[in-house]
């Protein structure tokens, strides 16, 4: 196991949600944390003895940010969570616009930020984790390209895990897909529109999906991953209220 106290965890997308519970989770486990997001973020004071936390006010989607932030901070940890929030509707009521804009964020946030951690590179024994969704594996009708555009974050982070086998570079690349909860602003919107298009009350479609994972939870499943001995790390895991589960 690796110990987070003297280490530096980057948590990009931590202004709310599984985000702000990752930033949390990290420096009250002892993390020197810096997050990124495009408005100032309030966290409380870490426990005593435990880590810190500090604001980077910018854009992750922005080509030049990720490699200033990279070398600003050096970090050992990079967590990866920034994306849009998809428009929950059906196929035919999106237009190309709407349909694309995870491509134009999630995507484009994972690539410049795994091309900067290759190019750099990051230190040997640094840890990448990058936060897809669970709707990568069973699609998301009413979210337009929202699971593709998940699925092809799990890809290049694949991807990347190669180039730095094939470069002799000693980085760790994760994926993590968690499950759709009501406990953050994207998935409260999505659970309403599914439960909607089932003809479900809320509460009756979400019952059907066990307990639901809360940013807390996804802050500890954070740590334990990132503390995990490399070799014992796998490519991708889905995320529940249950805990990190490998997937094939």
């Amino acid at each position: 196991m690796i110990d987070l106290p003297g280490r530096t965890a980057l948590v990009v997308g931590a202004s709310r949600g599984l985000g702000h519970g990752i930033a949390t989770g990290l420096a009250e486990a002892g993390a020197s944390v810096v997050t990124v997001s495009r408005t100032p973020v309030e966290f409380a004071r870490p426990a005593a003895g435990a880590g810190t936390v500090r604001t980077e006010v910018a854009d992750a989607g922005d080509a030049a940010a990720a490699g200033l932030l990279l070398d600003r901070h050096e970090p050992d940890i990079v967590v990866l969570v920034a994306g849009a929030s998809p428009l929950m509707r059906p196929l035919q009521h999106h237009t190309w616009e709407t349909f694309s804009v995870n491509w134009e964020t999630d995507v484009r946030i994972a690539f410049h930020w795994l091309r900067e951690v290759l190019l750099k590179p990051l230190r040997p024994g640094s840890r990448v984790v990058v936060v897809s969704s669970g709707a990568a594996l069973a699609g998301s009708p009413l979210s337009g390209g929202y699971a593709g555009a998940k699925a092809t974050q799990r890809f290049i982070t694949a991807y990347a895990q190669d180039e730095a086998g094939r470069a002799g570079l000693d980085i760790t690349f994760t994926a993590v897909l968690p499950r759709i909860t009501p406990l953050t602003d994207l998935g409260r919107a999505a659970a309403q529109a599914y439960a909607a298009r089932s003809g479900q009350s809320e509460e009756e479609y979400l019952k059907q999906m066990g307990d639901p994972l809360t940013p807390d939870a996804a802050g500890t499943a954070l740590v334990d991953l990132v503390r995990r001995d490399a070799a014992q790390v796998a490519p991708a895991y889905l995320l529940t209220g249950a805990g990190l589960k490998k997937l094939p």
